[in-house]
């Protein structure tokens, strides 16, 4: 059983391997500078830094990102589900009065993101 996995282990080892190693020669080659008050401030595209570190963000923001998330789920599912429809023989109107509803709760909840503004860009 050892000897199937043989390969895995080899590939383990050489990537990690590697990886240690161009950490290790970028530590013993690369140049140190020297610290100065001036080097360790963050830079901020050339300008000193304004405002807090972690701003508040507003509830939009995740409003829209949820819609994202929920429109990424939409696809992953509709994706293998278009790709193995012919092969469902017998079970394909079931298949797709299941797809049909589905779809319908993601419209709803589209139409509802809508309404709440959540896809007004101006406000």
């Amino acid at each position: 059983m050892m000897k199937e996995y043989f390969a895995l282990f080899v590939q383990i080892l050489v990537a990690c391997g590697f990886a240690a190693s161009v950490l290790a020669a970028s530590f013993i080659l690369g140049k140190r500078a020297k610290a100065s008050r001036a080097k360790n401030m963050p830079y901020e595209c050339g300008l000193d830094p304004a405002g807090q570190a972690n701003p508040r963000f507003s509830v939009k923001f995740y409003l829209v990102a949820m819609l994202f998330v929920l429109f990424d789920i939409e696809i992953v599912f509709l994706y293998p589900w278009a790709v193995c429809f012919k092969e469902l023989g017998a079970e394909q109107w079931a298949a797709l009065s299941a797809m049909f509803f589905f779809q319908v709760i993601l419209g709803v909840g589209f139409l509802y993101e809508w309404k709440k503004g959540a896809l007004d860009w101006t406000r």
